[in-house]
C-alpha cells in the first residue's frame, strides 16, 4: 500500500493494524448448498464436459446431480456445458470481509487522514453519510462480484454501533437472501466503535443475536482499543452463550498484550464449552513466536477449539499456517476491507488474495502456491464449517473453469474466470452473474 503524502500525518490502515496496540437462513448457511432431490422430482443434474480437475492433461466430464459431483453417468435430459478444455478449480472461501463499509462501484472517494482505530471509525461514518447507494445495494453489489472471481461463501463482519444501528447486519442480511442461489454467507456483528468505549453498542450486539439476524457475535482489541478487557469479553462471550452463536473477535494487539487478550478468549471459550465456534481474526501476536512458544499456543488453541483467520497484510504478520495446521489450528484467508474509508485497495478476489498470501510468504515451489491456494479454498471450507471440494463423487459441484496451465500457473497469472459453478449450476460466466 502506498503511504500518505508527506502533509498527511496520518498512518496508513495497514500501519494503523500493524501499530496498534491495541434473517432467514442464517442457520443453514453452513450447511452444503445441495439438496436432495425431492420424492417424484426429476434429478436436477449438468454435464460438465471437457474439464480438466486441477490442470489434468487429460479433459474428462464432470457430472453434478443434485448439487454433488457424481461417478455415474447423467441422467437423460441434463444440461451439457462444453468447458472447452479449461481447467477446473474448487471455488474459495472469503474467511473475513467487511461488505458494509464498501464504495466499490461507487464514485472515487478521496480518503482523509487518520491515525488510530477511532479516526478511521470515524471516517467509516462519514463515508458512510456520503454515498448515495443504500448500503444493501453496495453490499449485494460486492457480494456479487465475488461470486463472479470464484467465492463460493464468505463470513461477513457488518459493524454494530449506535452511529449505524443494525443497518449494516440488515443490508448484509438483504445481499444474503438475494445471492442465496449463488452463495453461502455467514454474519458477524461487528462493534467497531468498540464494545465498551462506544454506549449502546452492547445492547445492539444483544438485539442482533437475539432476533437471529446474526450467526457470530464480534469484538475488537479488549485491552489495547477497548481498555476493558475482562468486560468487554464477558459481554461478547455471554451473547453468544445466551443465543447459540458463534464468536469472531479481531485482536490487532501485539506481543504480551496480544497474548493476555488472547489466553483470555481461550480460557472464556474452555469455560462455556464453546469449541468449534470461535475465531480470532488477525492474531497479530502470532507471528514472530519463538518455536517452542508458538507450538504451546497453538496447542492450547487446537484443544479450545479455536480458528483463526489471516488476510496476508505482509511477510512479519501473516499466520504461520503450516505450523499451525500441524497442531491441528483451522486457518481461514480472507480479504478483509474493500475500498473502503480505511483503504482505496481490495477487490474481493479470493484467487489474487491467494495469490498475495503465497507472494508474502515468499512462495517458489509448486507446491507451495499449492498450499496457498488451498488455505483459500479448503481452509475457509473448515472454517465455516462447509464441506470441502475436491471434485470427486460426493464431492460439492461448486467450482470454477479457467484457462491454464496448471494451478501454480493459475495462482500466479490470476486468468479471468470464464465461468463459475455453485450446486452444479453456472452461476456467473466472464465475469457476470447469470441470474437465479
Amino acid at each position: 500500500m502506498h503511504p500518505h503524502s508527506p502533509a498527511a500525518t496520518g498512518l496508513t490502515r495497514r500501519g494503523v493494524l500493524v501499530g496498534t496496540a491495541a434473517l432467514a437462513g442464517a442457520a443453514a448457511t453452513a450447511t452444503a448448498p445441495a439438496a436432495e432431490a425431492a420424492p417424484g422430482r426429476p434429478a436436477r443434474a449438468t454435464v460438465f464436459r471437457n474439464v480438466r480437475p486441477y490442470g489434468a492433461k487429460r479433459p474428462t466430464d464432470l457430472v453434478a446431480v443434485d448439487g454433488l459431483l457424481t461417478s455415474g453417468p447423467a441422467p437423460h435430459g441434463a444440461e451439457v456445458v462444453d468447458g472447452g478444455g479449461r481447467i477446473a478449480l474448487p471455488t474459495l472461501v472469503d474467511a473475513h470481509i467487511h461488505p458494509d463499509k464498501t464504495a466499490w462501484g461507487e464514485p472515487w472517494v478521496s480518503r482523509n487522514p487518520a491515525g488510530s482505530i477511532a479516526e478511521y471509525a470515524d471516517e467509516d461514518v462519514k463515508l458512510y453519510h456520503a454515498l448515495r447507494t443504500p448500503l444493501k445495494e453496495r453490499a449485494e453489489r460486492l457480494m456479487g462480484h465475488a461470486v463472479t472471481r470464484g467465492t463460493r461463501a464468505m463470513r461477513a463482519h457488518a459493524d454494530v454501533a449506535p452511529a449505524f444501528d443494525l443497518a449494516g447486519v440488515e443490508g448484509v442480511g438483504s445481499a444474503r437472501r438475494n445471492l442465496r442461489h449463488a452463495l453461502d454467507v455467514e454474519i458477524v456483528a461487528f462493534p467497531q466503535h468498540g464494545v465498551i468505549r462506544t454506549p449502546g453498542t452492547r445492547e445492539l450486539l444483544e438485539e442482533a443475536a437475539r432476533t437471529g439476524a446474526v450467526d457470530r457475535i464480534g469484538g475488537i482489541d479488549p485491552i489495547g482499543f477497548d481498555e476493558a478487557l475482562d468486560e468487554q469479553l464477558d459481554v461478547v462471550f455471554g451473547i453468544a452463550d445466551r443465543h447459540g452463536v458463534g464468536v469472531d473477535i479481531h485482536l490487532h494487539e501485539r506481543a504480551a498484550t496480544g497474548l493476555e487478550s488472547l489466553r483470555a478468549i481461550i480460557a472464556r471459550t474452555r469455560a462455556l464449552s464453546l469449541q468449534g465456534k470461535v475465531t480470532v481474526s488477525h492474531v497479530f501476536c502470532v507471528p514472530g513466536l519463538p518455536g517452542r512458544e508458538l507450538d504451546q499456543l497453538a496447542a492450547e488453541l487446537a484443544d479450545a477449539g479455536i480458528s483463526l483467520t489471516t488476510v496476508a497484510p505482509s511477510s512479519d504478520l501473516v499466520l504461520p499456517i503450516d505450523r499451525l495446521r500441524a497442531h491441528g489450528v483451522e486457518v481461514g484467508l480472507g480479504s478483509d476491507g474493500v475500498r473502503d474509508s480505511w483503504s482505496p485497495f481490495g477487490n474481493a478476489d479470493m484467487l489474487h488474495r491467494a495469490h498475495l498470501l503465497a507472494w508474502v510468504g515468499d512462495a517458489r515451489l509448486d507446491e507451495e502456491l499449492e498450499a496457498a491456494f488451498r488455505t483459500g479454498a479448503d481452509g475457509g471450507a473448515r472454517l465455516l464449517g462447509l464441506p470441502e471440494t475436491d471434485l470427486k463423487p460426493g464431492s460439492p459441484a461448486d467450482f470454477l473453469l479457467v484457462r491454464g496451465e496448471c494451478l501454480p500457473q493459475i495462482l500466479v497469472d490470476l486468468p479471468q474466470r470464464d465461468l463459475v459453478v455453485r450446486a452444479g449450476r453456472v452461476v456467473a460466466r466472464d465475469g457476470e452473474l447469470t441470474g437465479r
